[in-house]
């Protein structure tokens, strides 16, 4: 995938991000202003940070508590994966292997586009300038935080 390509791919989930979010700031209002969707950059969080790369990339779904309430969620078709859970519906094993390939976009997930169309793994590619190491580095460490949100 070619650079140029990689900048559309990462404007293009800026402004489905921002117009989900305005959607769903929108359902409470009686007259909702005219939708305007504003192409903002994916600000680029240090890959050694799993709390501070999923409070910048999942919680506007997923929630800051992991439970799936982000403030964008009401905007989407497929509600959020309750990530506490997951240890729980895996026989009490957290599944680390599944949950590093989701993010890097290897798991057709509805909520997260289909395989062709792999949003963390492009915008983790994107963010390294190219570097495997720290694309690697980031999937370890968010899945690593995300297993600490696991209901007990």
């Amino acid at each position: 995938m070619s650079m140029m390509s990689i900048k559309n791919v990462i404007v293009l989930v800026t402004a489905l991000f921002v117009f989900a979010c305005t959607v769903a700031a929108q359902e409470n209002t009686q007259a909702p202003p005219a939708k305007v969707i504003q192409h903002v950059p994916v600000k680029s969080v240090s890959p050694a940070s799993g709390k501070d790369m999923y409070m910048s990339y999942c919680a506007v779904c997923h929630g800051t508590d992991g439970q799936g309430g982000g403030p964008a969620a009401s905007a989407l078709k497929v509600p959020p994966t309750d990530l506490t859970l997951l240890s729980k519906t895996n026989g009490g094993k957290y599944p680390a292997l599944k949950v590093a390939s989701t993010i890097r976009g290897e798991t057709a997930l509805p909520a997260h586009g289909s395989k062709e169309m792999p949003v963390w793994g492009t915008l983790f590619w994107s963010m390294s300038s190219g570097h495997q190491s720290e694309v690697q580095q980031r999937v370890v460490n968010l899945t690593r935080y995300i297993e600490t949100m696991q209901a007990k």
